[in-house]
C-alpha cells in the first residue's frame, strides 16, 4: 500500500511540477507576445482582434466562402497606407504598396527570399514537395548555381525552336474546341488550358506524351489540383496534418504528391539510364539539366526532382489561368474582342503555324495580357526578409520581418492606376508612361520568374488560334470571381459555348 501511495504522490508532483513548466513556458510566450507588440506597434495597420492570435481571425473570415486574403490586403492598404503591419501569433509581417520600396527590395539581391514562406514548402504535409528547388531555394549563392542551369532553355532563342511545339498543341486543342463548338454545348475553358499546357511542359521539359485533349485518363491534372489546394492550407493552417478532422484531406495530398514524386523520379532514372548508354535523347530541360549536373557538384537527383516537381505545377498552373482569365474578361469586353480579332487577322489571317515574328507583331494582344495580368495575376505577390533594421516611407521597420509585396493588391489601387476596376488595354500601349514599380506579375529583379517569356509566348499563341477560329460567350450562371488555390484561377471555370467564327 506504501508503494501505491508513494507512486501516486510522485505522479502527483510530476504532473503538477509539468504543469507549472507549461504554465511558464506560456507566459514567457505571452511576453514574447507583449515585446513584439512594443518593437512593431509603431507601425501603422489595423486593430489586431486578440492578444494572443493578432490578425489571424480577419484573415481567416476574409477567406470563407472561397473569398480572396488578397482583397483583404487591398481594402487595409487603401485603409491604413503603404505600410502596414500584420500580426499572426507570434509573427510579424509588413505589407508594403510604396514603389521605391518594390524597387529597392525585388532589384537588389541583397534582400533573400522569406525563409518562413519558402522554407514552409520544403515538405508538404511531411513529404518533401519543392525542396530547394529554383522556386523555393532561399540561398542565394545556390539559387544562382541553379538558375545558371536553367536559363540557356528559357532564352529567347531557344523559345522560338519551342514554336513547332506550341503550335502542334494549340492546333490539337482548336481541333477539339470545333467538336463542341455548336453554339450550346457547355465548355470548360480553364480545364481545357490545364490539358493543353500540362501537355506543352511535360513535352518541351520532360519528353512526355500524356494525350490528355485526347479524352486519355491521366491521373496528373486531378493530383496537381489536390497539391494546390493542400499548399493553400498547409500556408495558411500548417498543424492542421495533426488533427484527425483533416487526416482523409492531408492523405489524398501526400497520395498526389507521392504519384509526381514517382513519376519524377522514373523520369529522371531512365533518362540517365539512356543518356549513359549512348541512346538518342529528346533535348529537352531533362537532358539539358543532366548534362549540366556533370560541371555542377551540387545538382544531384534530389534537386533534380524538386524542379521536375516545380516544373510540372509552375509550367502550367499560372499559364492556364492567364489564358482563362483572359477569355473570361473577352466575354464582356466585345470592342476589344473585335479589335483583337482584326488584329489577328491582319497578322495571321488564316494561317495555321504561328511564328516568332507573328508573335512579335500582336500588340494589341500583347497589351491585353498584360492588363488581364495587372487584374488577374496568377502568382498574385511575393515576400523578401528584412534582416537589418530599416526605414520605408520614415517608418522604422525593425530587421528580423517578412516583407511582403502584392502586385494584386497594388494593381488595384487607384492611387497607381486611373479607374482600376475596368479592364483597359491601352494602359500598356508603348506611347503610355510605363507603371513605376507597382505593376510585377513575374516578379522583378534577378529572382524574377525563370518562365514568364515562355508562358506569354504560349499563351499568344494559343489566343491566337482561339480567337481566329471561335467567337465565344460565357454560360449563364458564370461568374467573374476569382479562386484563391496558391495560384489565383476563374472561380467558376470559364465554361463558354463556341460557334465557329465565318
Amino acid at each position: 500500500m506504501d508503494l501505491w501511495q508513494g507512486l501516486l504522490i510522485c505522479l502527483h508532483r510530476a504532473t503538477v511540477c509539468l504543469l507549472i513548466v507549461l504554465l511558464c513556458l506560456f507566459l514567457a510566450y505571452l511576453c514574447y507576445i507583449h515585446y513584439l507588440h512594443l518593437k512593431f506597434d509603431h507601425i501603422p495597420g489595423p486593430p489586431r482582434d486578440s492578444f494572443l492570435f493578432g490578425h489571424d481571425p480577419s484573415l481567416q473570415k476574409s477567406m470563407e466562402g472561397n473569398k480572396m486574403l488578397h482583397g483583404k490586403f487591398l481594402e487595409w492598404s487603401e485603409m491604413y497606407g503603404p505600410i502596414i503591419r500584420i500580426n499572426v501569433f507570434y509573427r510579424v509581417s509588413v505589407l508594403v504598396t510604396h514603389p521605391e520600396a518594390v524597387k529597392e527590395f525585388l532589384m537588389s539581391p541583397k534582400y533573400p527570399k522569406d525563409p518562413y514562406t519558402y522554407d514552409l514548402l520544403f515538405n508538404l504535409f511531411g513529404k518533401r514537395f519543392l525542396g530547394r528547388g529554383l522556386l523555393t531555394d532561399t540561398d542565394h549563392q545556390h539559387w544562382y548555381m541553379q538558375r545558371r542551369v536553367m536559363d540557356p532553355f528559357f532564352s529567347h532563342s531557344y523559345l522560338v525552336g519551342l514554336m513547332d511545339v506550341f503550335n502542334e498543341k494549340a492546333e490539337h486543342l482548336m481541333e477539339k474546341l470545333r467538336e463542341l463548338s455548336d453554339g450550346e454545348t457547355p465548355v470548360g475553358m480553364h480545364s481545357k488550358m490545364n490539358c493543353v499546357t500540362l501537355e506543352v511542359i511535360t513535352t518541351v521539359a520532360f519528353g512526355m506524351q500524356l494525350n490528355l485533349l485526347d479524352g486519355t485518363e491521366s491521373p496528373f491534372p486531378q493530383a496537381i489540383s489536390m497539391i494546390l489546394k493542400g499548399m493553400t492550407q498547409y500556408i495558411r493552417k500548417p498543424y492542421m496534418q495533426y488533427m484527425p478532422w483533416h487526416w482523409k484531406f492531408v492523405k489524398e495530398v501526400r497520395d498526389a504528391l507521392e504519384l509526381l514524386h514517382a513519376t519524377g523520379k522514373q523520369c529522371i532514372e531512365e533518362r540517365k539510364k539512356a543518356v549513359e548508354n549512348g541512346e538518342d535523347v529528346p533535348k529537352d530541360i531533362l537532358t539539358h539539366i543532366l548534362k549540366s549536373a556533370e560541371k555542377e557538384g551540387e545538382y544531384n537527383d534530389s534537386l533534380m526532382l524538386d524542379n521536375f516537381i516545380t516544373f510540372f505545377i509552375a509550367g502550367q498552373e499560372t499559364t492556364a489561368s492567364l489564358i482563362s482569365f483572359t477569355i473570361m474578361e473577352l466575354t464582356r469586353q466585345p470592342e476589344i474582342t473585335a479589335k483583337l480579332q482584326a488584329e489577328v487577322d491582319e497578322v495571321v489571317g488564316m494561317k495555321r503555324d504561328i511564328t516568332a515574328e507573328d508573335i512579335g507583331r500582336l500588340q494589341y494582344l500583347n497589351q491585353v495580357l498584360k492588363e488581364t495580368l495587372r487584374l488577374y495575376p496568377p502568382g498574385p505577390g511575393t515576400s523578401r526578409w528584412l534582416s537589418e533594421d530599416m526605414a520605408i516611407e520614415g517608418i522604422k521597420i525593425p530587421g528580423g520581418v517578412s516583407v511582403i509585396f502584392n502586385t494584386y493588391t497594388m494593381g488595384r489601387m487607384a492611387k497607381f492606376f486611373d479607374d482600376p476596376l475596368t479592364f483597359d488595354p491601352e494602359r500598356f500601349n508603348p506611347n503610355a508612361p510605363k507603371p513605376y514599380y507597382c505593376y510585377f506579375p513575374f516578379t522583378l529583379g534577378a529572382h524574377s520568374c525563370l518562365g514568364q517569356v515562355f508562358a506569354q509566348m504560349e499563351a499568344k499563341v494559343i489566343l491566337c488560334k482561339f480567337l481566329q477560329r471561335f467567337e465565344f460567350q460565357l454560360m449563364p450562371g458564370q461568374t467573374y470571381e476569382i479562386l484563391d488555390t496558391g495560384t489565383l484561377r476563374p472561380r467558376d471555370g470559364v465554361v463558354c459555348t463556341l460557334t465557329p467564327r465565318s
